[in-house]
Formats: C-alpha cells, sequence, structure tokens
C-alpha cells in the first residue's frame, strides 16, 4: 500500500523549501506535491465606493423630523 505524509513548512530564502522524511531512507525516490495557499484578492476601493456601500447596508434615510419624531418617543418613554 502507497503511503502518504502531510508536511507543513515554510518557504526559505531563495524560494527554496526543506523537508524531512523520516520514513524514508537514503536514496529513495519521492514524489512531492507542492500545494500554496490561495490569497484573497484585496481591491482596493475609492472612499466613495466604501460609503455607498455603508450607505446600502443601512436603512433607508432617514430626515431630521424622523430622527427627533424617534428622539422624542424615546425621551417620552423615559418617564
Amino acid at each position: 500500500m502507497q503511503s502518504a505524509l502531510r508536511i507543513t513548512t515554510k518557504v526559505l530564502p531563495g524560494n527554496k523549501i526543506e523537508i524531512e522524511i523520516p520514513e524514508a531512507e537514503i536514496g529513495d525516490s519521492v514524489d512531492v506535491f507542492v500545494i500554496l495557499p490561495e490569497k484573497s484578492e484585496s481591491k482596493r476601493r475609492s472612499v466613495v465606493e466604501l460609503i455607498e456601500k455603508i450607505r446600502s447596508q443601512r436603512p433607508s434615510f432617514r430626515n431630521t423630523e424622523d430622527i427627533d419624531k424617534q428622539l422624542k418617543e424615546e425621551r417620552e418613554s423615559w418617564d
């Protein structure tokens, strides 16, 4: 039965990796697969795009009268 060994290592200077395989003997042939981590694309956004995104996630626009009404109701509930 073919065995597999998973090893996580760091990339060394010169873009090299070093692995140790305790089960292998000198002269053994091995296959090595390197799987690179997925990197998220960091898309730079403009300030305007960020403001539009925030506004789209908030409830509909409230005017001054709506806010004053809510504050008045809140204050009346304190009594």
